[in-house]
């Protein structure tokens, strides 16, 4: 008996990846800044004035100076997370994960041909657990396996 947890594998792995989307949207998609409507809204107000003040500008401006930020500052962190990986996982992680063609790369395609020379998929499996664990770790991502109750 091992007194360290029992990693889900594949949850854990959906969650790395689920990152990576993230990532993506982040580093590829631009960001639409909002803008401030200049026409009154017709509000109709049944139980009379709600006695809230709300400052339309200074929300928008605050949203876009704090999305764009916090949106650069995950990517990056997730860029250091992967600088600092043994060469092979992070050439795996860049290739395949990293990239704005991740939608038309495919796991055979990175062990058959992008990897110099090519690796076996069993090969590449190992490294891209070992990878998707150190990321997990680095994240806290990783998912533990529900123990069965008796």
């Amino acid at each position: 008996m091992s007194f360290l947890p029992e990693i889900d594998r594949k949850r854990t792995q959906e969650a790395v990846e689920g990152i990576f989307e993230r990532y993506r949207m982040y580093k590829f998609l631009t960001f639409e800044e909002r803008e401030a409507s200049i026409t009154a809204s017709p509000t109709e107000r049944f139980h009379g004035p709600t006695n809230v003040t709300s400052d339309q500008t200074a929300n928008i401006a605050i949203y876009n100076v704090d999305t764009p930020a916090k949106q650069k500052s995950f990517c990056e962190r997730i860029e250091r997370v992967v600088k600092r990986m043994p060469r092979m996982e992070r050439f795996l992680i860049e290739e395949r994960y990293m990239t704005t063609e991740h939608d038309y790369i495919t796991d055979q395609h990175v062990y058959n041909h992008v990897f110099q020379p090519p690796i076996s998929e069993g090969k590449y499996s190992k490294i891209r657990w070992r990878a998707f664990y150190k990321l997990a770790c680095d994240l806290n991502l990783l998912v533990e396996k529900e123990k069965a109750s008796d």
